[in-house]
């Protein structure tokens, strides 16, 4: 009877180890790509809100990791400031992390209880005065107070930061009229009906040649050169 002669079955341990160094660097590779650090964060948009709150209020002061860091979670935290209407976050190359802001419109801020009035009228309080913002000096009656809203909401914001102070100022023939003390010193006078003209302050100015006081904007259009 012949013997049976049995195949000695050959280990191909060259392709395991091939196959088990592959994902042994496939995954040192994933774990250093998912743990790299955010290199750079540029914020954008912010006037009134410093880059380094947005910063702190999103959680990565520590610049944490660039792809495992949730975006959405990010944008959240930030939108929990109430002073910032949006916010769009963009990952760009090099680890680079950018937060792309939209505040909302901050018309003045009142002297006496330092409430910030926002362009839709809704109020923040502020125990500080924020620098670049009108402070309103007295107050606006109930009847008077959306026209006004309405009216500072209108002013561009370059003319807005030019704005020291304002006062409400009625007499006997115009209730409707406030006194605008602005940075160069200079001062303006306008009512509702023609708020709009404070948006071409800039203009006049060259008129002015130089000289300080008062323009009446509210009736006349005339300067008074302060003596």
């Amino acid at each position: 009877m012949a013997k049976k002669i049995k195949k000695k079955t050959k280990l191909r341990v060259l392709p395991f180890l091939i196959a088990l160094v592959v994902l042994l660097l496939g995954s040192l590779l994933a774990y250093l790509v998912l743990n790299a650090k955010i290199k750079n964060i540029i914020v954008t948009g912010n006037s009134y809100v410093s880059d380094q709150v947005l910063i702190d209020l999103a959680g990565i002061e520590d610049y944490p990791s660039f792809y495992l860091t949730s975006t959405s979670s990010i944008k959240r935290k930030i939108l929990a400031n109430p002073f910032i209407k949006d916010v769009k976050i963009y990952r760009t190359f090099y680890h680079v992390l950018k937060i792309e802001v939209t505040e909302y419109k901050l018309l003045y801020q009142n002297y006496t209880d330092g409430k910030v009035i926002l362009e839709d009228g809704s109020t923040l309080l502020s125990e500080e005065a924020i620098p670049g913002l009108p402070v309103l000096l007295n107050y606006v009656p109930d009847t008077k107070q959306a026209d006004f809203y309405q009216k500072m909401s209108e002013v561009k914001d370059d003319i807005l930061k030019q704005i020291s102070e304002i006062t409400y100022v009625p007499n006997d023939y115009d209730k409707d009229r406030f006194l605008l003390l602005m940075d160069d010193g200079n001062s303006v006078y306008l009512t509702l009906t023609k708020f709009e003209m404070i948006n071409y302050y800039d203009e006049v100015l060259p008129q002015l040649e130089g000289k300080k006081g008062i323009l009446y904007l509210d009736s006349g259009n005339h300067f008074q050169i302060m003596e």
